[in-house]
């Protein structure tokens, strides 16, 4: 897992549409469709039960979600002290 999947993957929990998501990151809806899937993969877990009507997080997904926020926070917190270093 990489900081771009964890930003994706965040931004589709905050909205809790592959298109929205896709919209709030300049990406398309099957980009992020492909990145969730191969998160998905790498991990050996659903993190979103999905259908035409409905998304929701799964157990796995809401603990990475709270999670992965901290490390999100953190790795801005890191750039911007470094940046400021110079």
């Amino acid at each position: 897992m990489d900081l771009e999947q964890l930003r994706i993957f965040s931004a589709l929990a905050e909205t809790g549409s592959f298109s929205a998501a896709g919209k709030r990151l300049y990406k398309s809806h099957s980009s992020v469709s492909r990145t969730v899937s191969a998160l998905e993969r790498e991990l050996g877990v659903a993190l979103a039960e999905r259908d035409r009507s409905h998304f929701a997080l799964t157990p796995a997904g809401r603990t990475l979600y709270e999670r992965g926020k901290d490390l999100l926070k953190a790795a801005e917190e890191i750039e911007q002290i470094v940046k400021e270093a110079e």
